[in-house]
Order: structure tokens, then sequence, then C-alpha cells
């Protein structure tokens, strides 16, 4: 449902100043330390995970070979879980070794030696340490054809391919944490760069804002004071805004549609009947987010272009709707356009050209291919800006 009505420029209540606006909320700084405090455990615990799981299975997995064969005794099952749980304390004193000495930010070339050497010095540990559980279960004595030269050369072998394992895991996961960290440090590096470019575009549209609407104050000082005071209540209701809403991406619809009504304002004090406005504002979209003084710069330019220029002035509609999961504003005025465009650089030329083309650059930043801004030469006889904006956000 759709409302047209023309402007009240002169109601009193659209005067006062708002004591309310826009104000960006401040995030807790901690919240980046808790999170990666959380990570932490969560790698921590995951960890824990592997390191039980992988062991517990292999040792699972030898008693459950030995079951089949028929070969496993109540001494070979102790020993098997015994010598296990050793070589998990000594997997775990290698993974210390390795974080405390930056193995795991090697590259390949430089830790391959490194991770071989450990493993067979883990090996050669582990075997050590499991020594003394042949003495107490086997009392000295070897079982099999093996002598005791042997069966050490042979736990040392046997450890250096379950170590090898046990690096090749470990190291390929650090590998990909690894990417992924350098993913999102590109991420973050591509990040800052948008905001500052943001920001760069925010400051250059304020103070061009700011400068166009002052041209209509100049004449009234002298004049008229008491159409002047009421023009410094509505300058001063925009560059309020404006600097409220300079930190944040985007504001209710709602709020830029107030400013523009101070803008009109200030606006038809200098065209007086030349300029006439008509508002189709659907129910519903007031409360969608635009970026900050885009309506306003859209206004600016149909003014400019549509009214400034004509002697017998015109009308400017400003509309907008909900259609297709997207907000759709459009703001036509009297006009022919000066080339052949479809985006907003066509009249980059200008003062509010500038302002356009950033206007379309920032909702490429803040919404990517799915948000666009576009000129058309019609209907007939008119210009109409239109602009798309996404209502979900972009994954």
């Amino acid at each position: 449902m759709s409302s047209s009505a023309s402007i009240g420029l002169s109601a009193p209540e659209k005067l006062a100043p708002r004591a309310g606006g826009v104000v960006p909320s401040a995030a807790p700084m901690n919240r980046a330390t808790e999170t990666l405090a959380k990570l932490s455990r969560t790698k921590e615990r995951l960890y824990v995970l592997c390191q039980v799981g992988g062991w517990g299975t292999f040792t699972l997995a030898y008693c459950g070979l030995g079951s089949l064969s028929r070969t496993l005794t109540l001494n070979d099952a102790c020993i098997i879980t015994a010598s296990n749980a050793l070589g998990l304390l000594v997997s775990h004193l290698y993974r210390g070794h390795a974080q405390r000495n930056g193995w795991t930010e090697l590259e390949w070339a430089a830790l391959l030696p490194r991770a071989i050497l450990a493993c067979v010095l883990a090996s050669v540990l582990w075997t050590i340490a499991s020594w003394p559980l042949f003495a107490f279960f086997y009392s000295g004595r070897v079982p099999g054809q093996l002598g005791l030269t042997a069966l050490f050369f042979y736990s040392v072998f046997n450890g250096i391919w379950i170590y090898g394992v046990w690096s090749a895991l470990y190291f390929i996961y650090h590998i990909f944490e690894r990417l992924r960290r350098l993913q999102i440090d590109q991420l973050q590096l591509t990040a800052s760069a948008k905001e500052a470019e943001l920001r760069a575009l925010k400051s250059q549209v304020n103070p061009h804002f700011l400068f166009n609407s002052l041209n209509s104050l100049r004449a009234l000082i002298d004049e008229d004071a008491p159409r002047a005071r009421e023009s410094v209540t509505r300058l001063a209701n925009m560059l309020r805004y404006s600097l409220q809403s300079g930190q944040l991406e985007t504001v209710p619809f709602e709020d830029e549609l107030r400013i523009v009504e101070d803008y009109l304002a200030l606006e038809q004090i200098r065209h007086e009947n030349r300029l006439r406005v008509r508002w189709e504002i659907a129910e519903g979209v007031r409360t969608c987010g635009v970026p900050p003084m885009l309506l306003q710069t859209l206004v600016e330019n149909a003014v400019k272009y549509g009214i400034s220029t004509r002697r017998e002035g015109g009308e400017i509609v400003i509309g907008a709707a909900v259609t297709a999961g997207a907000l759709r504003i459009r703001v036509t005025n009297p006009g022919t356009l000066a080339a052949p465009a479809s985006t907003a650089a066509a009249r980059a030329g200008s003062s509010t050209g500038v302002g356009l083309r950033n206007a379309s650059e920032r909702l490429k930043l803040l919404f990517g291919g799915q948000a666009a801004l576009t000129l058309t030469a019609e209907p007939v006889g008119f210009v109409t800006a239109a602009v798309i904006i996404p209502l979900e956000p972009r994954p």
C-alpha cells in the first residue's frame, strides 16, 4: 500500500531539534580476547580428544589383531596398554617441544629433518620407558625367538613409524591451520582496506552535503531573519545527523526521510513554488537499513539538475518499496541525461556527481554486487535515479 502526498514544509513540529538520533554503539574491547581464549580452550580439548582417541584406537586394534590370531595373553594385553600409555605421554612431550621451538610455523624443507630426528628420539625414549614393563611382566625373559638387542631395535623401528604417522597428522593439521590464519589475515586486511575506503568516501559525502546546504542559507540572513532561524534549525538537524551517523554503515530509512525533509525545506526557501515534491513511500520500508546520506544525495542531485536548471521548475517524486527481497528507492526529476549512462559516474564532473559516484561505491563496499545505483532517462522527459539494496546480508 503506497501513500502519495506533498511535503508540509512549514509544519512547526518538523523544526524542533531531534534529541535522539542515531548513536553508534561501542562493542566491548574484551570480546576479541574472550573469543581467542574460547578458541584456545576448544583446540586444547580437540587435542586431548584426538590423543586419547588415536592411541586408544591403536591399542584396541593391536589387541584385537592379537585376539584374532589367538596369540594374545593377559601379559601381552597389559604390556600393550601400559606401553601405549607411555607412548601417549612421549608424544605429548614431543608436541610441547615442537610448540616451544615454533616447528608448526616452519616450511616443509626445515620441518622434515627435525620431524624425522624427533621421531627417532621419541621412539628410543618410548622403548627405554617401556623396557621395565617387559622385566616386570615377563620376569626378564623375552617371549618368542627374539633376543634383548633384537627386541630393542624392533621396538624402536615400530615406534618410528608410529610417531611418523603421528607427526604427519599433527603437522598437516597445523599447516591447514596456518593457511586458515593466512586467509583470515587476508580477509582482515581486505576488510580494513574497505573500511578505510568507506570512511574516506564518507568524509567526502558529509562536507559536500554541508557546502550545498549552506548556499540556501546565505541569502536569507539579511532578507528574512525568522526564516533564517528556521533554516538554521533545519541545518542543525542535518549537521547533527551527519555527525552522529558518520560512524555507522547503515541507518533506518526513516531517519533518511526526515533529513531529506529538512534539506528540501531549505531548498524550497530558494526555489519557492518552482520546487514541488511528491512522496510515494510504501508501508514497511521505514525500518530498512540504508547507508547514511544516500537518499539526501539522490534528492540533491534531482534538485540541482531537475529544478535549478529549469525556469519553470518541476516536481520531484521520491518513492520507496520492498520487492523481491530488496529495498528499491527511486528519485525522479524532470530533465534529460547529458550523456548516455547507467551508473552514478554519469555526472562525475560535478559536485553532486561526486556524491552519486561515492554513493555507488559505498553500496558496493557494503553490499557487494547485490546492490546497485543506476541513472535512466525514463519516463520520457524525466531522469530516474534508482537504488537496489538487498535486505538480507550478503554471505
